[in-house]
């Protein structure tokens, strides 16, 4: 008897609702195939069968709710395992793909596990084509989520037999990509180009209609938010498998229904009368997933905090000096550049110690303090704006910190950070001033309540001591949510960072 549990649900989730059975006791199952389907507060989780049997009885009935690694049902596996039950999943691509393949078996490529949070991605650029012959582990195609770029490699060396899903098509996490035929004989396999389209799985129907003859049941957290917020269901983009509607498709419902006419003009106006000799002289090119991403979570970072920006400047003289001093030394001990950047990490560490709540976050009616700074490190990359995440930031040594930025920087710009060095940060440093901007107020990245704004050092006259001299000096921009941070607290953080940067003695004495 093998069970089926609940799988990990994702960071700060620690239960689901059970919204759909897609089998019922005594039904057969086969290796991954999708049992039923858990909602949680964020996400919609399908639960796949671990072992191909029957399914023998459900634990956790649709509407119950249940915690991470609950048992939801048990299998009873078969005992003489057929032809289809040797194989992980059916493979209906075997029979597009020629059975007279001299005895090759059929190996589906799978999207990769994307990341927390993450159920769905776009597939950007096909290496590969059908009939290439292809070996293990070699790049097959790259796929771009919300955040990421995942490059997909085969499973098995063979003959790309067929392309599931093409450039530009959206797919779900699991959802199969194309067919490998291995084994000897392959090289003359060849899809039937002229297949005739059938539904899969994978497929996704228009909202709310699971397709003719299917009867598609909402889950129970979604029924219940429609309730509560009087919406009906027409109202509602169903996103979730077969069209259903989750939460998160009610949340935004609600939201479109509340925008003012005024907020939505924008984006709905029509475009300017373009000259037709102007027109064939754009460009029209697709926002990327991760830039449409990037535009929606600074706009909701807008919409929801009272962001409010204070600013100061710092003489960077003694840091500058230090700098000098050691880098050449640091480096030969390190392996790594002495930069700016692990000066400023560490005086917002020690700037957050003395004014916590701009390392918090509004969760609902409460206020979470955190005894530990995630430093977020923003980075501009080809593909758009990253903040990959330097974590324990406060109990790292220079050298430490200077290592981790290096790295995580040289893995932002070849696209390889994964979603869980992007997640957990607790406070935020953007540096313009590598782009030579002068002063900028940079936007919160949600939840977080605070973002330290770095600017270009430039040499400008200060009276020092009643004498005007000529000082490095940069300006300084502290954004924050006024909900939780008040003005002496963000004034207060600044002029720690301030104090910290120009006397950095204060660091290593804690003061």
């Amino acid at each position: 008897m093998t069970e089926v549990r609940v799988p990990t649900l994702g960071e700060s989730v620690t239960e689901a609702t059970v919204a759909t059975w897609f089998k019922k006791p005594g039904d057969s199952v086969a290796v991954d195939e999708m049992l039923c389907e858990l909602e949680t507060d964020k996400v919609t989780v399908e639960v796949p069968s671990p072992a191909a049997g029957t399914l023998s009885d459900i634990v956790a009935k649709e509407g119950d709710t249940v915690g991470v690694d609950a048992l939801l049902a048990n299998i009873a596996e078969s005992g003489n395992a057929g032809p289809e039950e040797t194989k992980p999943r059916a493979k209906e691509a075997e029979t597009s793909s020629g059975s007279a393949s001299g005895g090759g078996d059929s190996v589906d490529v799978m999207v990769p596990t994307l990341g927390e949070s993450v159920t769905e991605a776009t597939v950007s650029t096909w290496f590969k084509k059908v009939g290439d012959s292809v070996t293990q582990d070699e790049m097959l195609c790259e796929l771009e989520t919300d955040k990421v770029s995942v490059e997909v490699p085969a499973p098995a060396s063979g003959t790309l037999t067929e392309i599931v899903a093409q450039e530009g098509d959206t797919v779900e996490a699991n959802a199969k990509l194309a067919v490998i035929a291995s084994g000897e004989g392959v090289s003359s396999a060849a899809p039937k180009a002229d297949a005739e389209p059938k539904d899969t799985q994978y497929s996704t129907p228009p909202a709310g209609n699971g397709g003719p003859g299917k009867d598609i049941k909402d889950g129970p957290a979604a029924e219940k938010a429609m309730a509560e917020a009087n919406v009906s269901r027409d109202q509602v983009k169903g996103t979730g498998k077969d069209g259903r509607a989750t939460k998160a498709d009610v949340a935004a419902a609600v939201a479109a229904a509340n925008a003012s006419p005024a907020a939505s003009a924008p984006a709905s106006a029509p475009r300017a009368p373009v000259a037709a000799e102007d027109e064939a002289r754009e460009e029209r090119v697709k926002m990327t997933r991760l830039r449409q991403t990037i535009a929606r979570r600074l706009k909701d970072a807008q919409n929801t905090a009272a962001i409010l920006t204070t600013y100061n400047e710092v003489d960077m003289t003694e840091v500058m000096a230090l700098r000098s001093e050691y880098k050449d030394l640091f480096e030969k001990k390190h392996g790594v550049r002495l930069g700016f950047m692990s000066f400023f990490t560490k005086a917002c560490c020690h700037a957050l110690k003395e004014v916590p709540e701009v390392n918090a976050e509004i969760d609902g009616t409460d206020i979470v303090y955190k005894n530990f700074v995630h430093m977020g490190i923003a980075a501009g990359t080809p593909q758009g704006l990253v903040v990959p995440v330097i974590r324990d930031a406060d109990s790292m040594s220079f050298a430490e910190i200077e290592k981790a930025i290096n790295e995580k920087g040289k893995r932002a710009r070849d696209g390889k950070l994964s979603m869980a060095e992007m997640q957990g940060g607790t406070f935020t440093i953007s540096n313009g001033g590598v782009y030579g901007s002068l002063m900028s107020s940079p936007i919160l990245n949600p939840p977080q309540s605070g973002i330290l704004g770095m600017h270009k050092i430039q040499d400008r006259p200060m009276v020092i001591n009643g004498e005007i001299k000529i000082r490095p000096m940069m300006y300084l921009a502290l954004s924050y949510d006024h909900r939780i941070v008040d003005g002496k607290g963000a004034v207060t953080f600044l002029v720690r960072v301030k104090e910290a940067l120009e006397d950095p003695r204060r660091l290593l004495m804690d003061l």
